[in-house]
């Protein structure tokens, strides 16, 4: 490097005799790049000449071992990571060989304290210079300086320093990520929302058909943001999108989204697949699902587009299942038009349906279930099952089959007889043929007479708890109504003498005496007994009307207790015939008897006389 104030000056830069700065004669400094040296010489004599007019002048040579006295350039394109709570620094590489390094750092967030100062040796690979400097706090942001220098030189200078970079925080969690799906006439649209993470500066989002090749967009692989929401759209079959947050110290744990394929109830086999032996037309895209048995997420996926060869198309395994999707570009949207099961080649069920069992067996019916052939044993496309069964009894017993739904595990089997051995097949059909047969064997059981038992004795205790509600409800009901009573009113039934010759029979009175009840305790005078002696006889020719009023004035009550009518000398005469009864007996047994008047019983009682 030379000074001077001349500015018509020129130089001339001597290394080994060889001018190095003819680009530049104006300039007192030169930066030489071992590129423009070309072939490099350990060893150099070095000098200026300057010129100016015709006069000039050189300085001093000075002899130099390049080798010896090495200065870097400042570290370029710097790199960091954490691993833990330790920090990689990685920047480009000026040698081959490993190189020192003086690290300046301190938090970001105290930009006026002084800077810790690290110095280590790198390790190195053919482009990098790596350093990890230890224990840092990996939630936290630094400031970073690095200059380097050679290790191999004998007088190596330090670089200048890198500028200031910013370490960003460690992204340790993966984004919150809430979706939102909606079908429409063959593609999802697809709404993605997270929250923003702290430390974050851009999201990246990929998903799986785009990296397949199946997109409608000029962004194929990856889709940057640095929002939190993103719309995308994808075709009917099976999907994995990736959200990941990144900043420059790395990335965040991806949040990984599986959308599954839609169901499609009832898919049938394939009938138009010369999609996969002729070229597709741009912008179409097929895909080819090898379905596995347990896991509703297929997996060997064969993906199809127009630059896919013959060889790709055909790469296809014989009596294997798969899912076919043939996917169009409608706009900038990926539609589905054709879901269908496909096979390269078909054949037979080389398994049976598996747990074939019979239950809940009555003398009749049996209900039978099973689970299905899987979808590898399969070996075509399964059309339906065939369900055999047959008596034991006889060997001319003709055999009844029944056809089920491919999609169905259960069957109720039944006009059975009972008490019979029954044998029972079940076998799976493709379009090829049928499948080994599983076979149980089932007994209905005979009617037990205990039945017949049971049933009479619920019939009797349904009889009796019938009659025992009727009598209580009966009773309930006199409780709260009880029944108004009816006046019995018997039918009158004549008198009828027992012969003709006791009704024509007249009573002869020899003698009637007439007494006179007094109270107790007063006498009776002789005038009275005799008058009453004298009074008067009974006449033999009395005639029946008059007995017959005689009758109606005892029946009548009216008798008093003063004394006795005229119309008493029956009751006289009766007690004179008996002779053993007293009057007042005689009157006490009246009063007690029935009365019978009109048709109407009476009962009167002695005590209320």
């Amino acid at each position: 490097m030379n000074k001077t104030t001349e500015s018509d000056v020129t130089f001339d830069l001597y290394m080994n005799n060889v001018i190095r700065n003819k680009d530049a004669p104006k300039e007192t400094w030169i930066i030489i790049t071992k590129d423009e040296l070309g072939i490099v010489e350990e060893e150099y004599y070095i000098w200026v000449e300057a010129r100016i007019g015709n006069s000039s002048c050189a300085s001093t040579k000075t002899y130099v071992v390049l080798s010896h006295t090495v200065k870097y350039e400042a570290p370029k394109h710097i790199s960091m990571s954490w691993l833990k709570n330790n920090l990689s620094l990685s920047w480009t590489a000026s040698e081959t060989h490993p190189a020192a390094a003086e690290i300046l750092l301190r938090r970001d967030a105290h930009r006026t304290d002084s800077w810790g100062n690290i110095t280590k040796h790198t390790t190195s690979d053919t482009s990098m210079h790596h350093v990890l400097v230890e224990n840092l706090l990996k939630d936290t942001v630094y400031q970073v300086k690095i200059r380097h220098r050679s290790t191999k030189a004998l007088n190596p200078l330090w670089s200048d320093w890198s500028p200031v970079v910013i370490v960003p925080a460690e992204l340790e969690q993966k984004p919150e990520v809430t979706m939102n799906i909606t079908l429409s006439n063959g593609t999802r649209k697809v709404a993605l929302t997270w929250k923003k993470m702290p430390h974050a500066a851009t999201y990246s989002l990929n998903d799986t058909q785009s990296s397949n090749g199946c997109n409608c967009t000029k962004n194929r692989y990856r889709n940057n943001t640095t929002e939190t929401t993103y719309t995308t759209f994808v075709s009917y079959s099976a999907v994995k999108i990736s959200v990941i947050g990144r900043n420059a110290a790395g990335s965040s744990p991806p949040a990984i989204l599986q959308i599954p394929a839609v169901q499609a109830a009832g898919l049938k086999i394939c009938d138009n697949t010369s999609d996969l032996r002729e070229r597709l037309k741009k912008k179409t895209y097929v895909e080819l699902y090898e379905l596995q048995d347990g896991d509703s997420r297929p997996e060997n996926v064969t993906h199809l587009t127009a630059k896919s060869t013959k060889k790709e198309r055909m790469d296809m395994k014989d009596y294997i299942r798969y899912l076919y999707f043939k996917h169009k570009c409608v706009g900038r949207k990926l539609q589905t038009v054709t879901m269908c099961i496909y096979y390269q080649k078909e054949d037979a069920p080389q398994r049976e349906p598996q747990n074939f069992t019979a239950f809940s067996e009555t003398h009749t019916s049996t209900n039978l279930s099973w689970k299905a052939i899987p979808s590898a044993d399969q070996r075509g496309f399964l059309t339906h099952y065939s369900l055999c069964s047959v008596k034991d009894s006889s060997q001319d017993e003709r055999k009844e089959c029944h056809k089920i739904s491919a999609s169905v595990m259960k069957y109720r089997l039944g006009n059975l007889t009972q008490g019979t051995k029954y044998h029972v097949s079940l076998v799976g059909v493709t379009r090829v043929g049928e499948g080994p047969e599983a076979t149980l064997t089932i007994n209905t059981p005979p009617e037990k007479p205990v039945n017949v038992l049971w049933s009479l004795c619920l019939l009797i205790l349904f009889f009796l708890l019938t009659t025992l509600c009727t009598c209580i409800l009966k009773r309930i009901k006199e409780n709260i109504f009880p029944a108004v009573p009816t006046p019995v009113i018997p039918d009158f039934i004549p008198f009828q003498s027992e012969s003709q010759d006791f009704l024509e029979r007249k009573e002869e009175v020899d003698e009637m005496t007439l007494l006179q009840l007094h109270p107790e305790g007063k006498s009776v005078p002789e005038d009275a007994e005799e008058s009453a002696v004298l009074a008067g006889e009974w006449e033999e020719d009395t005639d029946e009307d008059e007995d017959n009023e005689r009758w109606d004035s005892r029946m009548s009550g009216e008798s008093s207790d003063e004394g006795l009518s005229p119309g008493s000398t029956g009751e006289a005469l009766r007690s004179s015939r008996e002779g053993e009864m007293t009057d007042v007996e005689q009157l006490d047994n009246e009063i007690a008897m029935l009365i019978y008047k009109k048709g109407l019983v009476f009962h009167v009682k002695r005590d209320s006389l």
